[in-house]
Order: structure tokens, then sequence, then C-alpha cells
């Protein structure tokens, strides 16, 4: 017996989830289904600005398509779950969004989606359509130096650089400042993640790995990937400053900093549970002396159903404060 789920056919997944999307939002999105593209719904008096794109595969919800609105995203293209979406998606959603000030893609840093959307990048700039990537890769887990291999991953750092980069973009910064921008972001951020439990693929019958009661997995990725090693489970006073020692390291911060700190949840940890964390990464950089300006705790970059949590810290200053404070009105991030 496959794991319960809300899911009526696994092949109709994401289109039915993306048509609830819309039926929940019509003022915020719109919806096209071939090729599959979330897009801000168009307002009167609506700038002449930098379009921002983004997207992945689905199963990291609200990512990226509860982010498309006023200071955030323009378009969203959601791929299979777990899956790149396809380069003529994404340059349909470069088409959709692009009003003549060109038009910035926000990737995360795996394989298929680099592939992607330089390609699409690529076909848009040979219809003379001006495009910047910025590549998100604030995974602490997979920094391995000179090794080779693709790099740090993308995740829940991106939330940073597509808040503030579309504030940015909605105060006519250009497209090279966008850019410029959004690349300082990935810089100045930094993330890790633990497992409590692997996630279920809809209609499989196991999670992605096995844990035993008395194990959490550390550095674990968004699509269900293996950490780093086991540690012992205990209580969030042990385990947090765990996750967050290794991300003040790699970020070299010093007594007097400042950061934006986002607590993010994996798919099936429950608000009270954030709530903790967060308490626990507040005493902990108090304790080392680095400052928390701005707080995201929630749910916003999953992996399915997993249990379990990621640490961001975003290195900040006025400018960067500024933008991040700067109106958002999306399906998954308003104020």
């Amino acid at each position: 017996m496959s794991a319960r789920q809300f899911v009526n056919d696994p092949d109709e997944f994401i289109p039915q989830a993306l048509e609830g999307l819309r039926l929940a939002h019509p003022h915020l999105i719109q919806v096209s289904a071939d090729p599959a593209l979330v897009l801000r719904t168009p307002k009167d008096g609506d700038p002449l600005k930098v379009a921002l794109v983004s997207g992945g595969g689905s199963g990291h919800e609200p990512l990226h398509t509860g982010f498309v609105g006023l200071g955030m995203l323009d378009a969203a293209i959601p791929g299979a779950v777990f899956a790149s979406p396809t380069a003529y998606q994404i340059r349909a959603g470069i088409k959709a969004v692009d009003r003549g000030r060109g038009v910035l893609l926000i990737v995360k840093n795996y394989t298929g989606d680099v592939l992607n959307f330089s390609i699409a990048a690529e076909l848009a700039r040979e219809e003379n359509i001006e495009v910047e990537i910025v590549l998100v890769d604030d995974d602490l887990a997979t920094d391995g130096g000179d090794e080779g291999g693709p790099g740090r991953r993308g995740t829940a750092a991106v939330v940073a650089v597509e808040k503030i980069c579309g504030a940015a973009a909605e105060r006519g910064a250009s497209l090279s400042e966008l850019a410029e921008l959004g690349r300082r972001v990935v810089a100045s951020s930094r993330t890790m993640a633990l497992a409590l439990r692997a996630c279920t693929h809809p209609g499989q019958q196991r999670p992605s790995f096995d844990l035993a009661d008395d194990e959490v997995e550390f550095g674990v990725g968004i699509h269900g990937e293996r950490g780093v090693g086991q540690h012992p489970f205990g209580p969030a006073s042990e385990l947090v400053p765990a996750l967050a020692q290794p991300v003040v390291e790699a970020l070299g911060l010093q007594r007097g900093e400042s950061v934006i700190a986002i607590v993010n949840g994996l798919g099936s940890t429950h608000a009270l549970e954030l709530a903790v964390v967060h308490r626990e990464l507040s005493a902990f950089l108090e304790g080392v002396g680095v400052r928390i300006e701005r707080a995201l705790v929630g749910s916003y970059v999953t992996a399915l159903d997993m249990q379990g949590c990621s640490i961001t810290l975003v290195r900040c200053d006025s400018t960067l404060l500024e933008l991040w404070n700067a109106p958002v009105r999306t399906p998954a991030l308003a104020w």
C-alpha cells in the first residue's frame, strides 16, 4: 500500500495542484497549463520593470509558485516532482513576462536547472531579450571546495534572493544592477538542514531513506538526498546550535554583525516546532554576538513531506534590510 496522500492520480498531481493554486489566488496569479507556467496577474499601473523568473522541480512549495506577485517573481516555472522544467517551458515564461527591460533568472544550483535555464536564456537572447542569471548555491553541506562536481546546492537562500531582488525591481533597478544585487545576496548566505524523517514521493510506498529512532540526518537536500552523516537525536537546544555553528563559521560572522535569519520547515514540521527552533537559534546567535535584524519562520522551501528544518543566515546591512522590508504580496508571503 502506498503512503496515504491527498492525490487523485500521480500523473495529474502537479496540474491539479496548479489549478487549485489559481482558484485560491486569481487576483494574484494566472496559470498556463501547456506549458506549465505561473504568472503574475497584471494590474493597471504596474511599473515597466525588469521581470524576475525562477522555477525548478515541484515538491518544494510554496517555492517558487507561491512567490509570484508584487515584490517578488513575475513568473515561476514548475517541473515535475523534483525534476527541472524544460528549456521550452522556461523560454515561454521569459517571453510571457518580458516588457522590454530584460529578465533576471534566479536559478538554484542543480544540474538540470542550470542546464535548462541556460539553454532558455540563450534562446531568449537570440530573440533580442536581455537575460541575466543569478545562481543560488547556499547549501553548506555540499561545499566540496576544490573537489570538483557541481558545487553547493541551492536551497532556502533563494527566498532572500527573490524577495530582495523583487523589491529592487519594483523600484526600477536595471537588469545589471539586479544581477549584481542577487549575487551579493548569494555570497552573503549559507544554509544547513537536518531531517528527522525522510520524504515519500507521491504514489511510493517507502521514504527516500531510513533513519533509526535515535538518529537525525544532517546536511539533507531538498530532493530527499541523504546528508553528510547521522547524529544522535536530542533536544532542540542541542540540535539547533549544531546546525547554526557551521553556518556562522562559513560566513565568518563576527560579534556586532547582523543577519536575516530564515528558519525553514522541510514539509511536515509543525509551526510550534519551528518556533522552538527559532528560539534556540536566537539564543545561540546572541551568545556569539550576532544580531537577528529580521526573521522568517515557517515552511517556505520544502521537500514534500520531509520532517525537518533548515537554517539560513544572510549577512545584511541597511540596504538589504530596506529591500527586505519593502512591500510584498504573493500567495505565500505578504507584508
